[in-house]
């Protein structure tokens, strides 16, 4: 707002130095009319500076703390995240959103000082010559209300090419995601050309959406430069009539070549404004999804010891023992994923952990309690160690023992820096078996009191699979651990085999029991339709 003022009032002073020193031939006015101005350009530069910083500071300070709250949100939603947004639009509002917001907000300061100066301007002019005064307090609402008319179809138009640029950015990284399994089925050219058909309606968008920019851009041009004209005219009238000196139609002219900053400010303001309000929208969208899942509070701390009775939910009748190694075989692989979020409170079904409800206990000490490891679960970008222990609580030592535990100490001896080698993201190069092992890696380290593993072993081996099963169970002797599976290497090792048909328990024993079953048979050696 400052340097604004001051910027106006530069042609006040080159008018009262012209007339009072120039024309009326006084050297002393002329000296102190001109360091006044001198002052003001200093000013203008000390004022410049700051209002430099500040812009940086209102963009780059609503915009950290509007990616907080994303980030954070994005935490709460936890597993529920996926059910309300994909990755590719988190990963937009990342990238495209938290820009926009910022820069709409920096933008009000910069209207609130053209606003200052523009009635500033029209106050001198309106004192000076009543003419050119209302021209202006006439022309600059006219301006600001055909700009708005111009933002409207600007606005529509940002709104449907966000929306698409989130569909397509959500495709490409599902189809990154599947590439492999696209390649092995011989889809990836139809999603290439899924793509193509999506980027080129993207790109469309984006082509009328420039237009119209390209319009807006053009408005805002012309209309401040059509005042300035008409102020120049009109002053230039008032001369030859003797209502203005040559100093005023200077200061006028100054006047007129002013007002095209403030109003470029304030047309740019509205521009900014009309894509912060679409960025926000999105932003205001994903903050207000809500955890499916309500908190409980009748926990107890991560020290208290769990409870002496079992994992049961009532809906499948399925029952954990505590402390036992438990398979449970089902006939859907659907079902195995249904059953593991249940259990691990990922979805509420009634499950009870002892006497209590899972529902009744912080959701907070239940993640912690009980891990849920599948195959969809992702490795991070970045160094490995971190990716394995995220919270840093095992040593170096501890992570190579419990790498043998799950057989991937032959993945670590082949890269280069071992635990320092770096992970791509989603773990694209590691292959699935090795991923597999290193996710197990990464919930070994979790070292919770329930271990729930849905298919852990199903890219592996024969022979790597029995295995990491010997050594799995030894490692976790005395924790209750439940392998989803219909391997029979895993099977045969369990304590309880449990057999689960439509997400319903059907019958409980051991493995070698189970196999008098001829569905359970038929399940377990892949000679027949079990259902």
């Amino acid at each position: 707002m400052a340097t604004m003022l001051a910027r106006a009032l530069v042609p006040v002073v080159i008018g009262l130095a012209i007339d009072r020193g120039l024309v009326a031939h006084d050297r002393p006015s002329l000296w102190l009319w001109s360091g006044v101005l001198f002052a003001l350009v200093v000013l203008q530069a000390a004022t410049t500076t700051l209002q430099e910083r500040c812009d940086f500071a209102v963009n780059a300070g609503p915009s950290f703390r509007t990616m907080q709250y994303v980030n954070r949100h994005a935490a709460v939603l936890g597993a529920d995240l996926r059910k309300h947004t994909s990755t590719g639009e988190v990963v937009n509002i990342g990238t495209g959103d938290i820009e926009p917001i910022g820069r709409a907000l920096a933008a009000t300061s910069r209207a609130a000082g053209a606003v200052v100066a523009i009635v500033v301007v029209a106050a001198v002019m309106l004192s000076s010559a009543w003419q050119l005064g209302l021209t202006v307090l006439i022309g600059v609402p006219l301006i600001v209300w055909l700009m708005t008319l111009a933002v409207r179809p600007l606005r529509r138009r940002q709104g449907a090419l966000r929306k698409q640029q989130g569909e397509l950015a959500a495709f490409a990284v599902d189809t990154a995601t599947g590439l492999g399994v696209l390649h092995g089925f011989g889809g990836a050219e139809r999603f290439a050309e899924r793509y193509r058909a999506e980027s080129q309606r993207t790109r469309r968008l984006a082509t009328r959406t420039a237009r119209t920019e390209g319009a807006l851009a053009a408005v805002k041009t012309f209309l401040p430069g059509a005042l300035g004209t008409a102020v120049v005219w009109l002053g230039a009238h008032l001369v030859l009539d003797g209502t203005l000196t040559v100093g005023q139609l200077v200061a006028f002219y100054g006047y007129a070549v002013f007002l095209a900053t403030p109003l470029r400010w304030l047309t740019e303001s509205f521009e900014a404004l009309t894509r912060g309000h679409v960025s926000a929208e999105r932003v205001c969208r994903f903050l207000r999804a809500e955890r499916e899942l309500p908190d409980g509070t009748a926990g107890t701390t991560g020290d208290t010891p769990a409870p002496a009775g079992p994992l049961h939910d009532p809906l499948s009748r399925l029952s954990v023992t505590p402390g036992a190694f438990t398979a449970v075989a089902c006939a859907s692989p659907a079902d195995a994923t249904v059953l593991a979020d249940r259990l691990g409170r990922y979805a509420d079904s009634g499950t009870t952990w002892g006497d209590v409800p899972l529902g009744d206990r912080p959701l907070a000490e239940t993640r912690e309690r009980v891990l849920v490891l599948r195959n969809d679960d992702r490795l991070f970008a970045g160094p490995l160690h971190a990716e394995l222990d995220p919270l840093g609580r095992t040593t170096r030592e501890d992570l190579l023992e419990l790498a043998d535990t799950a057989v991937a100490r032959e993945v670590l001896d082949a890269l280069p820096d071992g635990l320092d080698s770096q992970v791509q993201g989603a773990g694209r190069n590691f292959s699935g078996g090795e991923r597999q092992r290193l996710r197990l890696v990464r919930a070994l380290a979790a070292d919770p009191e329930v271990l729930l593993l849905v298919e852990p072993t199903s890219a592996l081996d024969t022979h790597t699979e029995a295995r990491l099963v010997q050594r799995l169970r030894a490692r976790r002797d005395g924790r209750t651990t439940v392998v989803f599976t219909s391997s029979p290497a895993v099977l045969s090792q369990a304590d309880h085999v449990v057999h689960v048909e439509d997400t319903t328990a059907v019958a409980t024993g051991s493995h070698r029991e189970l196999l008098a079953d001829d569905r359970y048979h038929s399940l377990v050696t892949r000679e027949g339709d079990p259902t």
